[in-house]
């Protein structure tokens, strides 16, 4: 009983020629009908209704269709069509229990109904069981004929019919043997395949090239019921391995997979309904079409949702991955191969076309993260690069053969990383990877030329600068004959050396030597350049030099001492040898002279124009003589190399006298004042004057000597007045001011004073105890005397006196 519930018996069609698609889904699961692949075979039967067709199934096969209960009567048992699997059955054998033929329930339909059932039995089934009484044999109506000319017409509405074997089975066979029946069956068949309308292209088709025809005769299941049992057990042994060389259904052609089974009953039962004629190897195709077009998408499905794949397609977003290629290659190869085995017993045509859909679909699926990974191997192959390359620079290594070296490493190192990205199943080129990689590098490599050339030419430029600019501005700051020639000298010097340096240093850069001609020449015109500038630069303080070089020689004398006017120098001289001196800085600035050839006669020029007296000033000078200096250019001078006019040297000359003139009418008023302060005695006549009139007060002071102290001791009090009191430094900071200070000073310095002398004479004093004020009156007076101008020299020098020391 168990083995009969597991046949899984299912309604294929039911009696109203509906198809029961849920119901055949779900019998292919339940008995794994999809794993089997070609390796199942399909047994239909035919018959009259009530022929005992089911019982004989059951019987066969072990399965659990209904049967008709013969005690309630004769009546249709089967509708439509019903499939169920075999028990104990290699390969995998499905059986379909069709509806019986000749069958009053359902009148003028029948014939319809029976033909759809036949067409679909022929089309689906590798064995078709026609079960026929056999008593039937022989007769010319027998129930045998119009089934045989329903299966004969519909199988020409087979465009490329199936090879399919007619297993006859002969049910209640008589005494009659079966080597008496079989022929005149077959001759039976014969007649009818004969008779029924065929073709043009199948006129001359013989009945074996569409049919196996095989003979079974069976004893009657009621009345013979042991052996009924046996011989249907004998003959449920050629069902095993059916399919096999040599089988019931060796022969067959046509198979559609296990997978596709349901979609094709599916779909050449719609055909049929539809009444069209059936196509199989178009059927075929479709069917492979269809069930193959479903395994892609399953497939597709799957690795979409592969956990590997995942993990692998987000660790590749955010960094190389190592072995990703065969770990890829792995996943796609493993899909492939479930198609395949799913796919494998599908039309080859078909299969192999919907693959290649499965692996475009898989490629494109895959290819943004195989992009992904070749990006990080290209930027990372790219960073390490620049890291090698700055090291090997660094390094000392030249920069060409770096360049090189580097460049191929990494490129060795790229092709490496790509290799093992590689998938296998995919031919993706990775060449315009490698050459934007390559343009990359040599993009950088350019880059860090330039930079260095151009790191390289700032530091010779700098040198140059630093060489020129200061001894060039030393140079035209000392102006004289020899200016210009000691600058074409040091540049010349200069430039020679720089050029020497620069052009060893471009050497490692592999350039051309018309582009390292041009670089030099450019360092040589930038060194000149410098020169020029500077000279420019200088001519916009040439009146500030002239003044200043006017004054150093106006105010100072040959050993760069200053100049005191005493009145005895020659101002005319000293003047006209300065401005000499100042006409020649000018001389030298109005012009760049840094040719060999360079030759001007600008300082003659300017010395007849400026400095030599004018014939005008005799009152002699022609109307017509034309002035030198009033253009705008110098003879043999070209405008690129002017640095003042002749105009501009005029005007420059005029200003310069204008601001020098004060210099020396400072100076002569100097000498003048010079000559006076020198001369401190008074006029002849002032003397006489002085000795007619001062001979009394003369005469007075020779006979009282006494006078004469007096006078001295005022003068050492009015001297040590003048010191204490600071009066020339208080008039400096002008006389108002001066007497208001002085006045409030006055009587404490007149105190201080006192007092001092007062504090003197009592140390002089306690001194000298035992000298008597009568003795040596001569000798006190003196050493009063001596004592106040002492005193007051002390205050003279702001400090303070103190007394001899004892015991002198």
């Amino acid at each position: 009983m168990a083995d009969r519930e597991s046949c899984c018996s299912t309604q294929l069609i039911d009696g109203d020629g509906v198809f029961n698609v849920s119901g055949v889904e779900n019998f292919m699961k339940e008995v794994k009908l999809a794993e089997c692949g070609l390796s199942y075979a399909v047994v239909s039967i035919m018959g009259p209704q009530s022929s005992g067709k089911s019982t004989l199934l059951n019987n066969l096969f072990g399965t659990n269709f209904r049967e008709m209960d013969a005690f309630k009567g004769r009546s249709q048992t089967t509708k439509g069509i019903w499939m169920a699997r075999c028990n104990g059955i290699e390969p995998c054998t499905l059986v379909m229990d069709l509806e019986g033929t000749d069958g009053r329930e359902r009148g003028e339909d029948d014939t319809a109904f029976e033909k759809q059932s036949a067409l679909f039995a022929l089309a689906v089934s590798d064995i078709v069981l026609i079960n026929m009484w056999c008593h039937d044999i022989g007769r010319e109506q027998a129930a045998n004929k119009p089934l045989l000319k329903t299966v004969f017409q519909v199988m020409m509405r087979l465009f490329s019919p199936r090879k399919t074997t007619l297993l006859f089975v002969i049910r209640d066979k008589t005494r009659t043997p079966l080597e008496n029946l079989e022929p005149v069956l077959r001759e039976d068949i014969q007649k009818i395949w004969d008779s029924v309308p065929k073709p043009q292209a199948h006129k001359e088709t013989p009945l074996s090239e569409f049919f196996n025809v095989e003979v079974v005769a069976l004893s009657s299941y009621e009345e013979k019921e042991e052996q009924f049992r046996e011989q249907v057990a004998s003959l449920r042994q050629r069902f095993h391995h059916s399919i096999a060389p040599g089988g019931l259904a060796g022969d067959r052609r046509g198979v559609v997979p296990a997978s596709g089974f349901s979609f094709s009953c599916q779909e050449i039962w719609k055909v049929i309904k539809e009444n069209k004629d059936l196509d199989l190897p178009a059927h075929k195709v479709m069917v492979a079409t269809v069930r193959c077009e479903e395994i892609t998408d399953e497939k597709y499905a799957s690795f979409s949702a592969n956990e590997d794949w995942c993990q692998l397609e987000e660790a590749v977003q955010s960094g190389p991955v190592p072995g990703f290629g065969r770990k890829l290659s792995s996943l796609l190869g493993t899909c492939l191969s479930e198609y395949d085995a799913e796919a494998a017993f599908f039309d080859e045509g078909v299969r192999t076309a919907k693959q290649k859909q499965l692996q475009e679909k898989l490629f494109q699926l895959v290819h943004p993260a195989f992009q992904s990974a070749l990006g990080h191997i290209r930027s990372g192959t790219l960073d390490k690069f620049k890291v090698v390359f700055d090291k090997a620079l660094n390094g000392g290594e030249g920069f060409s053969e770096a360049a090189r070296k580097c460049s191929e490493f990494c490129m060795v190192q790229f092709d490496e990383a790509c290799a093992d990205i590689v998938i296998e199943q995919a031919n993706w080129d990775t060449s315009k990877v490698r050459e934007k990689l390559l343009r990359d590098i040599d993009a950088h490599i350019a880059a860090v030329r330039a930079t260095k050339i151009s790191e390289l030419t700032s530091l010779y430029e700098e040198k140059v600068k630093q060489a020129l600019c200061g001894p060039v501005e030393a140079l035209l700051d000392g102006a004289n004959s020899e200016t210009w020639s000691s600058i074409r000298n040091l540049l010349r010097r200069e430039t020679l050396s720089a050029v020497s340096g620069f052009s060893a240093a471009l050497i490692g850069f592999d350039m051309d030597e018309e582009t390292r001609q041009k670089m030099l020449k450019s360092l040589e015109d930038y060194a000149r350049g410098l020169v020029e500038g500077k000279a420019k630069e200088e001519v916009g303080r040439v009146l500030i030099r002239m003044k200043d070089r006017f004054t150093m020689l106006f105010s100072h004398d040959a050993d760069s001492m200053p100049r005191v006017w005493t009145g005895k120098e020659d101002i005319r001289s000293i003047t006209k040898t300065a401005r000499s001196a100042s006409l020649k800085l000018l001389s030298v600035m109005a012009a760049i002279r840094l040719d060999d050839d360079d030759t001007d006669t600008i300082e003659k020029v300017l010395a007849v124009a400026l400095v030599e007296p004018s014939p005008s000033s005799n009152g002699t000078r022609s109307m017509t003589v034309v002035d030198p200096l009033a253009s705008s250019s110098w003879e043999e001078v070209s405008s690129s190399k002017t640095l003042i006019t002749p105009v501009q040297c005029k005007s420059l000359w005029r200003q310069f006298r204008t601001e020098t003139e004060y210099t020396v009418s400072q100076a002569i008023a100097a000498q003048e004042a010079s000559k006076r302060n020198n001369n401190w005695l008074p006029p002849p006549w002032a003397i006489a004057a002085m000795v007619i009139l001062g001979f009394n007060e003369f005469m007075t002071l020779l006979r009282n000597p006494l006078y004469l102290g007096v006078i001295f001791v005022g003068y050492l009090l009015i001297k040590a007045l003048w010191v204490q009191l600071d009066i020339s430094g208080e008039f400096r900071n002008g006389a108002l001011p001066a007497i208001i200070s002085l006045s409030t000073k006055f009587v404490p310095t007149i105190m201080n004073l006192m007092k001092k002398l007062a504090e003197e004479g009592q140390n002089h004093a306690a001194n000298n105890p035992q000298r008597t004020p009568s003795k040596n009156s001569n000798g006190d007076s003196h050493a009063v005397s001596s004592s106040a101008s002492s005193n007051l020299t002390a205050l003279d020098n702001g400090t303070e006196y103190e007394g001899p020391v004892k015991d002198e």
